[in-house]
């Protein structure tokens, strides 16, 4: 058990601006950690560290960042639990407690190959080792998670900020970088090492976003523009498709294409690989979503007109399916069986290909909403239904340290602001 007990942890997390539900099921999160870690490392030295580590929903902001657009963003009350002590042999282990799966390397090594997952934090190791010498001699990370894997809510993006957290066990690297801006943008070039051409949209979230708001950043230079207050009224539940949204492997080439189509729009120069046809409607989805929809939807936020922001949000799902071509039948479907079952506002978010579905309801009848909107979704894809999740979240509190011991907290969330 965590020396500062279950009912510490879940307060501190409470204290950051997490629902008491959320807070008491992230402190039996990492309880189980702590019991992992000790039966895997049980002679670990030195002083033991642990954060939360959230996912995020891409409100608007589709296949924008990575061109200097907009993004409407908010953490979620789901995500990495993890504990890390040091070493010093320059040696990094790692411990999935879900899937108990352990893998050892070496700072500067490779990622064991039947392990792909492992990719992600031996691109963080070395590239801690190349760019911050001695910031690092090794460590012991151990974590867990209640995000659901390639499912769009940046299950890989946030193994990249836990595993550099749990890595810089004493922040020097943190502290060279400067602000968690600063840290985003870094961690976003970082995991381009695993392949994928992307921007700093998750990272931002994970690390920026403040709990309880909406945040509207701009990117390329990364600037908050606006934050607003999550609408009140309303749950936000998430529809996850069971189709896999991942950014590696098999759906990498799909997803690098969308960032090439937007430069290659943008240029305006002929290119062998796409069409005319293909970037004007690349160009004008980007400048709908980034220009038009976002600004629109947090005025629509501000004056909670709910008519206004389902309107955007359904001018953005339409632009993405006829401008990036990432939506399948599954998310298709999501979208339009959330407006029946009664949500005000509806539309896929992440990467795409796969993945999830935001929605909002009254928050009267979250419950309700969630269970229809699931038994609606399941009857038309019973082959999808064991792997689908339906779960409602507020807007959760970015990455913080839960504090072991009376020390102070070397990575407190960002203040959430008062309604």
């Amino acid at each position: 058990m965590c020396p500062t007990g279950a009912s510490g942890a879940a307060a501190q997390l409470q204290a950051a601006g997490m629902s008491a539900g959320a807070a008491a099921s992230k402190a039996a999160m990492l309880e189980r950690v702590q019991r992992a870690f000790t039966a895997w490392r049980p002679a670990a030295a030195g002083r033991k560290r642990a954060w939360f580590v959230p996912g995020r929903v891409e409100i608007f902001g589709k296949h924008t960042d990575y061109a200097g657009g907009r993004s409407l963003l908010c953490a979620i009350e789901r995500g990495f639990c993890v504990l890390a002590a040091p070493r010093a042999d320059g040696t990094i282990g790692l411990l999935d407690v879900d899937w108990s799966a352990r893998a050892e390397f070496p700072m500067g090594g490779c990622a064991p190959a039947p392990m792909p997952w492992t990719a992600y934090p031996a691109t963080v190791a070395a590239r801690l080792e190349k760019d911050f010498p001695g910031a690092c001699g090794g460590a012991d990370v151990a974590f867990a998670s209640d995000l659901p894997r390639a499912a769009g809510m940046s299950s890989s993006s946030a193994l990249v900020v836990a595993s550099f957290l749990g890595f810089d066990h004493a922040g020097a690297a943190a502290r060279a970088l400067g602000t968690r801006a600063d840290l985003a943008a870094y961690l976003a070039a970082v995991e381009t090492g695993v392949g994928t051409h992307g921007g700093s949209e998750d990272h931002t979230a994970i690390l920026c976003c403040r709990a309880g708001r909406w945040s509207q950043f701009r990117f390329m230079p990364l600037v908050e523009e606006a934050a607003v207050p999550a609408p009140p009224g309303l749950a936000l539940v998430i529809g996850v498709s069971g189709a896999a949204a991942a950014k590696t492997g098999g759906a990498r080439a799909p997803y690098n294409r969308a960032a090439r189509l937007l430069a290659a729009a943008r240029s305006g120069q002929a290119s062998a690989e796409f069409s005319q046809a293909e970037m004007a409607a690349r160009r004008e989805q980007f400048e709908l979503e980034s220009e038009v929809l976002i600004p629109a939807a947090v005025a629509a936020v501000r004056r909670q007109d709910w008519s206004a922001l389902g309107a955007c949000a359904a001018r953005s799902q339409a632009a993405a399916d006829r401008g990036l071509g990432n939506q399948v039948p599954e998310t298709r479907a999501l979208v339009a069986l959330a407006i029946e079952q009664g949500a005000v506002a509806a539309s896929a978010f992440g990467a795409g290909f796969g993945g999830a579905v935001w929605a909002l309801a009254p928050a009267a009848e979250r419950q309700a909403f969630r269970r229809r909107w699931q038994a609606a979704y399941r009857a038309q894809f019973a082959e999808r239904a064991p792997a689908s999740v339906f779960f409602g979240s507020a807007a959760g509190p970015a990455a913080l340290e839960i504090g072991l011991s009376e020390d102070a907290h070397a990575l407190s969330a960002p203040a959430a602001e008062p309604s």
